[in-house]
């Protein structure tokens, strides 16, 4: 039996006849003649199911005369119970990681009886605000440099694989992602996309279009993002534009992670010029000032 008392009782209690004597002993202590009759059994299998229960910490038994007598121990029942609680709880968190699974599921199955036919998502837009810390030439960079869009550029569960952002009219883009837990890169890729620079006037104005691939590398759509800043106060107001063409009836699971994935992009760089501006007191000193592309993997 395993070293870990609640995966031993876990482990125990996923036999359907074990399970049925623990809830005739949870009523009252029984003998082992009686138990096997109740749970309509042998009683050689009774006691082999009844000894594992009772290494598993389960049960407690003692011999009376020529009866050996079981009862339940409700403690590593309430522990396995607490354990599976806040199992459930973790996952059950406002807002958390399922709740996000939850609410893509529901976008995933819309989009999916949408996509009837190609072109059927063409003209669709998404919008998106954010204020930033930091001025407009910091907030530039972390668009527009390839190394510092690394820091952002993907999802929460998602990390960037290989970069490249060439921030000029025409500039290449490559963007490939992976599990943000699969760190030696042994699993699939879990997305690639490639576009063009269609605009870039530094702290001002950025637009490219972009288009994720299919497994044959054909684009499933082609997004058109136009990014605006506006120096504030506080730092930059950040507005971005999404606008859908070409789309493809492959394209609906892509379609459907737009709004959310790339709303937890925006909240990533919010918080990393955010984290730059407490560390260094000035977050616009925290990067050379340079927008040359590079390659990040």
């Amino acid at each position: 039996m395993d070293d870990d008392p609640l995966l031993a009782a876990l482990t125990a209690l996923t036999d359907p006849a074990r399970w049925r004597l623990v809830g005739l002993l949870a009523e009252q202590p029984r003998s082992v003649g009686v138990l096997a009759q109740l749970a309509d059994a042998r009683q050689p299998q009774t006691t082999k199911h009844l000894q594992m229960l009772e290494r598993a910490g389960i049960v407690t038994s003692q011999r009376t005369g020529q009866r050996r007598i079981y009862a339940l121990r409700p403690g590593p029942l309430r522990d396995l119970a607490s354990a599976l609680g806040r199992l459930a709880d973790g996952a059950d968190e406002p807002g958390g990681p399922r709740a996000t699974f939850e609410r893509y599921g529901i976008g995933l199955d819309t989009e999916r009886l949408a996509a009837k036919d190609d072109g059927w998502a063409d003209g669709r837009s998404f919008r998106f605000h954010r204020p930033l810390s930091g001025r407009p030439e910091l907030v530039w960079r972390h668009l527009a440099q390839a190394d510092l869009l690394a820091r952002w550029w993907t999802p929460d569960d998602l990390r960037v694989s290989e970069l490249v952002f060439e921030a000029r009219p025409g500039g290449r883009i490559v963007q490939e992602y992976r599990d943000a837990q699969d760190a030696d890169g042994t699993d699939a890729v879990a997305g690639r996309a490639e576009g063009v620079v269609e605009d870039a006037r530094p702290g001002e104005h950025l637009a490219y279009r972009l288009s994720p691939l299919l497994p044959d590398d054909s684009p499933a759509f082609t997004a058109h993002i136009d990014m605006d800043l506006r120096p504030t106060a506080a730092g930059t107001d950040l507005d971005v534009h999404w606008r859908i063409t070409d789309s493809t009836v492959a394209s609906a699971d892509f379609i459907a992670g737009i709004e959310i994935g790339y709303g937890q992009s925006l909240d990533k760089l919010a918080a990393v010029l955010t984290e730059d501006a407490h560390t260094t007191g000035d977050p616009a000193d925290h990067t050379p000032d340079t927008t040359e592309p590079r390659s990040a993997t």
